[in-house]
């Protein structure tokens, strides 16, 4: 039996995983689907100060208190970040750390890091005309992206999104342990919308301690493939 710690990505909480978590826990392994800080139905929490360190924090917490060890952890989208700060602060008890289309930062590099300069300009600008000045409002026209997901979950998706804080996108991540590098690390590409995989995945496929894993979806398999998503991390059940 593996344990199982999904942790959801930008303006979503542990509520996405509804779909995924009855098909794990049907084949006898355990699941625990945490929300972040200032998220789902943890919004009421968030502040101007949540940052990367609070939800790196929000998933160390649940693997101490809960006292869990050899879990397969996963994030999702923009909790890459947040999961590779976890396994840097608690390599030993991880069997294997699965990015699912998300992004895998190296030591000092945050969220924005990834995309451009105006890019950033355009989340900041978001936030002071759509937001309250500190957070991230979900960005309704990501639709195309979203474009395998039926109308229903979609409309579902958009009620209860909630807004990213901005500090969680800014700041670094602080990578120190070299323990970390020995777990073992699995990418799960969701390529719906690509015709080619993107170069700056292309790296994994070729890397000791990488498996890389296509999935037929797009950007959010918890809705449009839960069954597919299910059947990927079923198969990285047993591996440590």
């Amino acid at each position: 039996m593996a344990t199982y710690v999904l942790v959801p990505g930008a303006w979503l909480g542990g509520w996405c995983w509804q779909r995924v978590t009855p098909l794990l826990r049907a084949a006898g392994h355990e699941v625990y689907t945490p929300t972040l800080t200032g998220l789902g139905e943890r919004v009421h929490l968030g502040s101007p100060e949540t940052d990367l360190d609070t939800h790196i924090q929000d998933i160390v917490n649940v693997l101490v208190y809960e006292d869990l060890r050899d879990i397969v952890l996963l994030g999702h989208s923009y909790s890459g970040m947040v999961v590779t700060g976890v396994a840097d602060r608690v390599p030993d008890r991880l069997s294997q750390l699965v990015y699912l289309d998300a992004i895998v930062p190296n030591d000092g590099q945050s969220f924005f890091d990834f995309g451009t300069a105006a890019g950033r300009a355009e989340i900041e600008q978001a936030a002071r005309e759509r937001g309250d000045g500190w957070r991230w409002p979900f960005a309704a026209d990501l639709d195309p992206t979203a474009g395998d997901i039926a109308p229903d979950d979609l409309r579902s998706f958009k009620d209860k999104a909630t807004g990213q804080p901005l500090k969680t996108l800014s700041q670094p991540v602080q990578l120190t342990n070299p323990a970390a590098q020995t777990v073992p690390r699995t990418y799960i590409w969701c390529s719906v919308g690509y015709d080619r995989l993107p170069e700056y995945l292309a790296w994994m496929q070729h890397t000791p301690g990488w498996r890389f894993i296509e999935l037929k979806s797009g950007h959010w398999p918890m809705f449009s493939q839960p069954r597919a998503l299910a059947q990927a991390l079923l198969g990285l059940g047993d591996r440590g």
